[in-house]
């Protein structure tokens, strides 16, 4: 099996992109217009966005992909990098590819200066848990949301 490659999501990376982005949805039982998917798309590859993302690659194939967003924040002058996304085909799981793209995260978020990475995941996502509870520290807080319509 050869080595996984992580690089920036590119325009061109469209087609194979949809599937992983697809299967990360279904996991979550979430549903989202092609509208909204389009503009997700063009926000991560746009370059105007304060969001990009990356993807894992074996044997020419993107195996993995994952988006960020930084933001500012009031506990701190530096911002702040949310790990939205994160999802490795099934037969990549395992094999590192979710662990390196946290780290190409990781990398980016410091290289611009900020001063922490954040994500969230359902309880229920026991796999991945796994992988997060040797990566990062637990935060202890609980997510609220009011759907605004």
């Amino acid at each position: 099996m050869s080595s996984i490659t992580i690089r920036t999501l590119a325009v061109t990376d469209r087609a194979a992109w949809e599937p992983l982005w697809q299967g990360y949805l279904t996991f979550y039982k979430a549903t989202l217009t092609p509208d909204i998917t389009e503009a997700t798309f063009a926000r991560l590859t746009g370059g105007t966005e304060p969001m990009g993302g990356f993807v894992a690659q074996r044997d020419g194939r993107l195996i993995g992909i994952v988006h960020w967003v930084v933001h500012r924040s009031t506990w701190n002058t530096r911002d702040i990098c949310y790990l939205q996304d994160l999802f490795t085909a099934p037969e990549a799981r395992g094999t590192g590819a979710g662990r390196a793209l946290i780290e190409a995260v990781r990398q980016m978020a410091q290289a611009k200066g900020c001063f922490r990475v954040y994500w969230q995941t359902h309880e229920s996502n026991v796999e991945a848990r796994a992988l997060y509870d040797k990566v990062a520290d637990k935060s202890g807080f609980i997510v609220y949301r009011q759907p605004l319509g």
